[in-house]
């Protein structure tokens, strides 16, 4: 059942990135079309500088939404687990019965009125 749902926010992701790589794209076009325009015709050059960061963002969304990037991540997460599972262990450990109740405990104390007895 939580496979599914990873599955399910996963394919929501990647159909999110292709319908804003739709919208971005139409306006990388016509941020290229102004600003090469405006460079041609005020002759200054400096205005194509900022379709470089504007490219970079662009190239990314359509390797998240058509290329390989998701299997690159999980490629990467793969090595992760299989040769730096250090990474990944909880700070103190994994939480014991003791904790949990010593916790549960603890709050139940804080939200119960002082001034009735128990």
């Amino acid at each position: 059942m939580q496979n599914q749902m990873r599955e399910k926010q996963m394919a929501m992701q990647i159909a999110w990135s292709r319908e804003f790589l739709k919208y971005y794209g139409t306006f990388l076009g016509f941020a290229a079309l102004g600003l090469t325009a405006g460079a041609i015709k005020g002759k200054k050059p400096a205005l194509f500088v900022p379709l470089i960061p504007l490219g970079i963002v662009g190239a990314y969304q359509y390797d998240m939404a058509y290329g390989t990037l998701i299997r690159r991540m999980k490629g990467s997460a793969e090595n992760i687990i299989e040769n730096e599972c250090n990474l990944l262990e909880l700070p103190q450990g994994l939480p014991t019965f003791e904790l949990i109740e010593k916790a549960r405990k603890a709050q139940r104390k804080f939200f119960i009125d002082p001034s009735k007895e128990i």
